[in-house]
């Protein structure tokens, strides 16, 4: 139990960090190369949508208003996104990609397709299904 345990945290902790590294320079790749890892994923979280307010996007992402608000002003200064206030109720702030934005989303959706596909390509069915267990469980351990 002992190797399994330590070929885990080796898998686990250079994976989290090779996907990270691997993700940015995909972003820079696509001629993307003012956007940063949490650019991309404050896109990625403001989706294709008309507009999310901030305050649903900050809590998918699972940050304050006032960091999303830096990093808006970015996206925005950047042309990935756009701001507008609620007819209804103008504190209520909601944002949208714009073209530029909506490209970014695709090019990275595609490379979470190719990297979910490459994984795919070398399972069975069963493996698929205690892959997505493990997964699972990791995903709840985070949570808590």
């Amino acid at each position: 139990m002992e190797k399994a345990y330590e070929a885990m945290n080796d898998i686990l902790v250079n994976l989290i960090h090779e996907i990270w590294e691997l993700e940015g320079k995909s972003i820079r790749a696509e001629g993307f190369k003012d956007l940063t890892n949490n650019d991309m994923h404050v896109i990625e979280a403001i989706g294709l949508s008309d507009g999310s307010n901030m305050s649903s996007i900050a809590r998918k992402l699972n940050i304050t208003v006032s960091s999303l608000t830096t990093a808006m002003n970015g996206l925005v200064r950047k042309k990935y996104a756009e701001r507008y206030r609620s007819e209804e109720d103008r504190r209520v702030v909601f944002v949208k990609l714009t073209e530029k934005g909506i490209e970014a989303y695709c090019q990275h959706e595609d490379y979470h397709r190719k990297m979910i596909q490459a994984i795919l390509d070398k399972l069975e069915e069963e493996e698929v299904s205690v892959l997505l267990k493990a997964l699972g469980a990791l995903k709840e351990f985070f949570a808590s």
